[in-house]
């Protein structure tokens, strides 16, 4: 990610910088026992509060609290760990006095807006906390039958989907569509996110979903051994998690790992569906326009709607050396007797009990020379899907 670096500052100075601020947060860090919870600059230097982890939970779960408070300090919480940048002064001395932190002082050879930017501290001082993010979509690939393979056939299988994302990275970086993807193995696929956030950051990964299916599919066409290519199972969620840096050796990672509901939400999908099958989660929540800088509300539904116009900037695009004329993304239903089709929307129910709303997508690609690509099952594929159906 790029950040607006001072004025007149040499590359040099900025790097000196960002090494003394990390020096002095990975001591306040001390190998993974404390985090940073808020911090507000100061002329020289930073105020930050710095607490054991097991903050996160006693703050919530402290003995005889009434449920009100509880549910206060819950709320609390959640909007400090969602606040990305820095506290105001005055933010910062009423969340020092709610979480009983005494603030801790850090003085700094140079003013940190002058010396590094305002975004530029805040993405270092994130290495050594927790962030709640209520808006990224986030992938689940699963390679059905994985744990039925010797250990040499699981290791050629991932290797061969992790072809398949760089192969469909390259396809949109060609269109200057340029993801920040990160993921996480799941031992048997992987979790793959967006490290930037909005709408139009989720939209390109569902593009970069469309492409890895793809990449998969004519991979497994052209495969001489069956279980060389992973017959995949996948799944697409918006919703919220918390980003943190584990601790590696003696320092906290260079890039994040998720945890939260979006991700039990995925667990909770892939386990149901069938092979083959592509689920979106039923999701509504408000994600910002990169564009005019508003907030809007956007559920599923219109969501895949918004997918479809980026689509056509991908036309002409190759694959397996045929350009694409057309890519058609949607949601499948049952047809209702005029010729028109509903959405269904199924609801999964997980070990627990637990009721999970989905829908089933579709895609096909379309190329000028080449067979069609269908990616996903169709309506009356759905048969043996666990899960009862209701129209939209």
């Amino acid at each position: 990610m790029a950040y607006a670096l001072p004025t007149g500052l040499a590359e040099a100075q900025v790097r000196h910088n960002i090494v003394v601020l990390d020096q002095l947060l990975y001591a306040l860090w001390n190998l993974g026992e404390n985090l940073v919870f808020a911090w507000t600059p100061l002329p020289q230097g930073l105020n930050l509060l710095v607490a054991p982890h097991p903050l996160l939970t006693e703050f919530t779960q402290a003995p005889g609290l009434a449920p009100e408070e509880v549910r206060r300090r819950a709320q609390l919480l959640d909007e400090l760990l969602a606040h990305q940048s820095h506290l105001s002064a005055d933010q910062f001395e009423r969340t020092a006095a709610e979480l009983g932190l005494r603030p801790h002082t850090i003085q700094l050879p140079f003013a940190p807006d002058a010396g590094l930017g305002l975004d530029l501290v805040a993405a270092i001082i994130a290495r050594y906390g927790i962030r709640l993010v209520e808006d990224r979509a986030v992938i689940l690939f699963d390679a059905v039958g994985f744990s039925l393979l010797s250990p040499l056939q699981q290791v050629v299988q991932l290797n061969s989907l992790s072809c398949s994302v760089n192969a469909a990275y390259a396809k949109l970086l060609d269109r200057e569509i340029n993801i920040n993807f990160a993921r996480t193995t799941t031992g048997d696929g992987f979790y793959i996110w967006n490290r930037m956030r909005g709408i139009e950051a989720n939209v390109e990964l569902y593009q970069l979903l469309q492409f890895i299916l793809a990449d998969n599919a004519l991979a497994r066409e052209r495969a001489s051994q069956p279980n060389s290519v992973p017959l995949l199972r996948a799944a697409f969620h918006v919703g919220s998690h918390y980003e943190f840096y584990q601790s590696e050796g003696l320092n906290p990672t260079s890039f994040s790992y998720l945890v939260g509901q979006v991700t039990i939400e995925l667990a909770r999908m892939i386990e149901r569906a069938l092979p083959g099958q592509i689920l979106l989660g039923k999701f509504n929540t408000l994600m910002r326009d990169e564009h005019s800088g508003e907030v809007q509300r956007m559920a599923s539904i219109d969501f895949v709607e918004r997918t479809r116009r980026p689509l056509k900037a991908l036309n002409g695009l190759s694959l397996a050396g045929a350009e694409i004329d057309e890519i058609a993304c949607y949601l499948t239903g049952r047809p209702n007797g005029q010729g028109e089709f509903g959405i269904s929307e199924f609801e999964i129910l997980d070990k627990h009990g637990r009721a999970h709303r989905v829908y089933n997508a579709k895609i096909n690609i379309h190329r000028r020379a080449g067979e069609p690509i269908y990616l996903g099952l169709r309506e009356e594929d759905l048969p043996a899907f666990p899960a009862p159906v209701t129209v939209c």
